[in-house]
């Protein structure tokens, strides 16, 4: 009984635990292979798929629904017309707090591109 009690408050712990973590202003680099994603859709619909693509993964990784996308980041996307998307993607992705006092989600997201790509 004390270790099912003890193991319900380590639970506990590492809910808290997690849901400050996802509060918390962060920025972390990482690769996209887009050529992966993209296999098998139709060539009209590859960049503008591209760019939901980056922000579900965004929205997966920092745990926000609010995620945004730099100007560069969806130029460089798009650079290469609608039907050839690049095969990789090196972007930074930084949560931060919400400013607007009206907002419904307290954290935004916001996608970059990476220093020295494009």
């Amino acid at each position: 009984l004390k270790r099912a009690v003890v193991s319900l408050q380590e639970d506990a712990k590492m809910v808290k635990s997690k849901e400050r973590r996802s509060k918390e202003v962060v920025t972390r680099e990482y690769t996209i292979n887009l050529h992966k994603k993209l296999h098998s859709i139709k060539f009209k619909s590859r960049a503008p798929r591209a760019v939901k693509e980056i922000k579900m993964f965004a929205a997966k990784i920092m745990g926000t629904n609010d995620v945004r996308v730099d100007v560069a980041l969806n130029k460089l996307v798009w650079s290469k017309g609608i039907k050839n998307v690049p095969n990789k993607l090196r972007i930074v992705v930084s949560r931060r707090r919400n400013d607007d006092e009206d907002a419904k989600v307290s954290c935004q997201e916001g996608l970059n591109l990476a220093q020295g790509i494009g």
